[in-house]
């Protein structure tokens, strides 16, 4: 009986390693390290970041676009909430998709995974600015420390950024 032994390779990226393993794409032998799990197979760094390339849409001006939209919006709403205290939870998120889709179309749909954590952020800024104000308002003796609007100002921030990253990266549950 003969056996076949299967040829000897090494990682492209790691010459002093023996693999079995190749990218699926490119055919490169590749080392566990350098491997990328997909839901096609492994896949060398290179292959999986040229496929990324792919997907990422946005031009340089959607940035402040999103970023601007996005803190204005999250600025106005949480303005809506400061009035609304514990209904703030049920309007928080309606605020969120309506600033999501807002950034969506201002970019004409564009896709970008830093483009979609600078729009979170700035939602997250915006909706943080009352908060800030609250705090200088007490440290510098301007008026009491109401608890209450704190946490639905914060409740707001924290609904606002999370249903806009959501939104916007199409996160599935």
């Amino acid at each position: 009986m003969s056996q076949n032994a299967p040829t000897i390779l090494y990682c492209v990226n790691h010459p002093d390693r023996e693999t079995l393993l190749r990218c699926n794409r490119c055919e490169r032998p590749i080392c566990p390290e350098c491997a990328v799990l997909t839901p096609t197979g492994y896949r060398c760094k290179d292959c999986v970041r040229n496929q990324q390339k792919v997907f990422d849409t946005a031009q340089w001006f959607d940035y402040p676009l999103a970023v601007i939209i996005a803190g204005v919006l999250s600025f106005l709403g949480s303005l809506i909430a400061n009035l609304l205290g514990f209904f703030t939870l049920f309007v928080a998120p309606v605020a969120g998709v309506i600033i999501a889709e807002a950034v969506r179309e201002a970019t004409r749909r564009r896709r970008s995974r830093w483009l979609y954590r600078a729009a979170t952020l700035a939602a997250v800024i915006g909706g943080a600015v009352l908060i800030l104000a609250r705090v200088a308002g007490f440290l510098f003796g301007l008026n009491g420390f109401p608890l209450w609007p704190l946490v639905w100002q914060g409740a707001y921030v924290a609904l606002v950024g999370s249903t806009v990253f959501y939104r916007l990266t199409g996160i599935k549950i």
